[in-house]
């Protein structure tokens, strides 16, 4: 019998979860031994295949000519879906080359399983796309569409926040009201819900769901911020042109700290309008830097830099941001302080969604029990005093901050489709 599970595509990292017949979640390895594989593609110009997740990062950082492409989730319901990137002579569409992931995904899946995989309940944020319904529903059609395209005959999806919370409540002895708290790569989405041993095998989980809302924040929207605060002006943002008159424009500093935006500037008219930008700058040493970067197609490594600093700084308070490849040399400090004032803004954001909840489901914050962060951004120190300050009350549970999702999601397929694995 064809096996069903649940899938949590992520903007960062992806997941395969599936239910034993014994009832326990667990989590397909799918790179190695890991049951998280990054979600990203590298198309290699040199050996002409497709290298996915880690072994596509070490392809791309190794120097190999080709084409990295990362959080393509972020691309679902906007205008950039229907855009395409040239692979040597092919130009792919973003729709297809998400089609190529989920192939891959579900492909490594079924090896594990020794038999195909036809059922799948798939994680969905609550809003792909902030305050745009028609965008919104447009993103999760897309979605579907790339996963049905893969050889799926039963697809149904679940909020992410949902799936995290069916996760926890195996683990919960009483009935309580909690706050799910997913800080994602793409977006940030949370969920007041009743959870208990008694609630568990409900057939029907609507009424036990009190509020969702969501807002499209998260991890990479961290790396931009931090990028165009700290690292983008060693490069030449924020200075002006030699008459003092004007500053150098924005808009190619914001694509290389962007993650999805990134491959846009590998083109013969962006270097122009950067060398016209040099002769007219008044520190053109430092565009000089950016145009190696665009040149040398340094900006995916460039930007995992300024990850691994922003992951870092949830363990230290300083640290050096010392990134030297080739012509470029960018050495700067970068302390939790100025994290933390980067991403200030995108903070608050969370905090007043995490209000608007509160309010869809008609409770105030003392009525919460446990707070469950899920997510790789919730470790990050100024998410944790946000919530603590917000619900001084409450139990903070970590949960697995990257496979919660997926557990949950397996849990929901056993559930819709009936099936385990033997």
């Amino acid at each position: 019998m064809p096996f069903a599970c649940g899938l949590d595509f992520g903007t960062s990292n992806s997941t395969m979860g599936m239910v034993s017949t014994g009832g326990a979640p667990r989590l397909l390895p799918l790179e190695a031994d890991n049951p998280t594989i990054p979600s990203v593609l590298f198309f290699s110009f040199e050996d002409d295949l497709v290298h996915f997740g880690r072994a596509g990062v070490a392809e791309y950082v190794a120097g190999v000519e080709g084409r990295l492409l990362r959080s393509l989730k972020s691309v679902l319901g906007t205008a950039l879906i229907g855009e395409t990137t040239r692979i040597k002579v092919r130009s792919l569409g973003f729709l297809e080359i998400l089609g190529i992931f989920i192939a891959e995904i579900k492909r490594r899946g079924e090896v594990q399983l020794g038999g195909p995989i036809d059922s799948v309940v798939v994680g969905r944020p609550v809003h792909f796309v902030d305050d745009d319904s028609q965008a919104d529903r447009n993103a999760e059609n897309q979605l579907r569409e790339a996963v049905r395209a893969q050889g799926f005959a039963h697809i149904d999806f679940q909020y992410e926040p949902i799936a995290a919370a069916l996760d926890y409540e195996r683990q919960a002895e009483r009935e309580q009201l909690a706050l799910i708290v997913d800080l994602g790569g793409g977006t940030s989405d949370f969920s007041v819900v009743r959870v208990g041993p008694d609630l568990a095998g409900k057939p029907d989980r609507s009424d036990d769901i009190l509020a969702t809302a969501g807002v499209h924040v998260g991890g990479t929207d961290f790396d931009r911020l931090l990028s165009m605060a700290e690292v983008m002006p060693e490069l030449g943002l924020g200075t002006t042109t030699r008459d003092g008159k004007r500053h150098l424009p924005t808009a190619p500093y914001y694509d290389l700290s962007t993650w999805h935006r990134i491959n846009r500037l590998y083109t013969a008219k962006t270097l122009r309008d950067l060398r016209s930008t040099r002769r007219e700058a008044q520190q053109a040493e430092r565009v000089d830097q950016m145009i190696a970067v665009v040149e040398g197609r340094q900006g995916h490594r460039l930007i995992g830099a300024v990850e691994a600093v922003k992951i870092a700084l949830s363990d230290v308070d300083a640290i050096e941001f010392d990134y030297r490849q080739g012509a470029v040399e960018i050495a700067t400090p970068i302390t939790i302080a100025q994290l933390s004032e980067a991403i200030a803004g995108s903070v608050g954001r969370i905090a007043d969604t995490i209000g608007a909840t509160l309010t869809l489901a008609g409770i105030n914050a003392a009525q919460i029990d446990s707070v469950i962060m899920t997510g790789g951004s919730t470790q990050l120190p100024v998410i944790g005093r946000t919530l603590a300050s917000y619900f001084p009350g409450a139990n903070m549970v970590r949960t697995d901050v990257l496979g919660s999702v997926g557990l949950g999601l397996a849990l929901d397929a056993r559930r819709k489709f009936g099936r385990g694995v033997a």
